[in-house]
């Protein structure tokens, strides 16, 4: 059985224009593995392709959105090997909540409202169990909610007669209903409070490492990545800027964007410190950017930043950063100093 449970290769998504001109490319050239077992955190700004990537991964984009390039490959527990990217109908639709699932930003609105919540995990069991009797499909759904910490009776409940933190439990709780080998979370704890969210993230550490899945955890929040990860790949622009072990990126970054959000929060223990936000805005991506998309942004740009793409260039202790900086063939040039010397806090 192979160590890794996911592979995407580079993936690109872009979203057509409507009145014809060039498509964007939201993400651009992204290849990732998920190991088996592991939350892989995946962080950055609004709009920097968090989201789209993962949609991508789970073959959920809606037009105009559309995989223009790339390959996700998935390797079961039985040894089996599919190519999600290939799948199409109701092999697809197999595939979804049996091997991977997706928990979507909004539980409220990923519940429908006029439905009550027994008749929403029976709806899944209907569609993907089918020979399941409904005397089991109901004992299934009500422990899957003791599972999450809800009382099995609110099976009768509607979304709205539910708070926050327990439409997030329901939702988490209907993606592990078919027991898959990955979970995609994106942004799960988005507009609960930080009690609410420390439970959340309770539960769904004491899951994974009960029923042994796999996360994909999407979020803009670093700091929390930090803390509950064990790999981490930074986005900026639809690109990963940086990618490795998370005690190697809390230790020392080595993006300056990466470095630049870790500025970005309070520490929990130590001295206090002024934080410093990232002057700026990503970029359009209607224009393809012609060296580095982080340059105009970044305190220590300099001459080839501008008109040459970064490659990966991997780092002591684990993984990479796409950072000229640290590439020996630009090694005069960095010497040389940055762009915006003086002009970035």
């Amino acid at each position: 059985m192979s160590d890794t449970v996911l592979r995407a290769e580079h993936i690109d998504v872009a979203y057509e224009a409507y009145d014809g001109t060039r498509p964007t490319r939201a993400v651009r050239d992204v290849s990732f593995e998920l190991r088996r077992g592991e939350l892989l955190g995946i962080a950055g700004e609004s709009g920097c392709g968090k989201s789209t990537l993962a949609y991508a991964v789970a073959r959920c984009l809606q037009p105009p959105a559309r995989l223009t390039a790339g390959s996700v490959t998935f390797h079961g527990r039985d040894g089996g090997e599919s190519d999600l990217s290939a799948l199409e109908g109701e092999a697809l639709r197999a595939f979804r909540w049996n091997k991977l699932s997706i928990v979507f930003q909004s539980a409220m609105n990923a519940l429908n409202p006029v439905t009550r919540i027994g008749r929403q995990f029976d709806d899944i069991f209907r569609a993907h169990r089918p020979g399941m009797p409904g005397p089991e499909r109901q004992e299934r759904a009500r422990a899957l909610l003791d599972m999450v910490g809800i009382d099995p009776a609110r099976i009768r409940a509607y979304p709205h007669e539910l708070s926050g933190g327990m439409r997030q439990r329901v939702v988490i709780a209907m993606a592990l209903a078919l027991e898959p080998e990955v979970v995609i979370m994106d942004e799960p704890t988005t507009a609960l409070d930080v009690v609410v969210q420390r439970e959340i993230l309770d539960e769904v550490e004491r899951l994974r490492e009960e029923l042994g899945f796999s996360v994909v955890f999407i979020t803009h929040d670093l700091s929390l990545l930090l803390e509950i990860s064990d790999r981490l790949a930074v986005m900026y622009a639809g690109s990963i800027v940086e990618y490795g072990p998370c005690d190697r990126i809390a230790r020392g970054a080595g993006h300056p964007y990466t470095q630049g959000l870790l500025r970005s929060f309070p520490e929990l223990t130590g001295e206090r410190r002024a934080l410093r936000g990232i002057p700026g805005s990503p970029p359009d991506l209607r224009e393809e950017p012609a060296g580095c998309p982080f340059a105009d942004r970044c305190e220590r740009a300099f001459a080839p930043c501008r008109t040459v793409a970064p490659r990966q260039v991997e780092l002591p202790g684990g993984g990479y950063a796409a950072c000229h900086l640290h590439d020996p063939a630009h090694a005069a040039a960095a010497a040389a100093g940055p762009l915006h010397e003086g002009s970035r806090p």
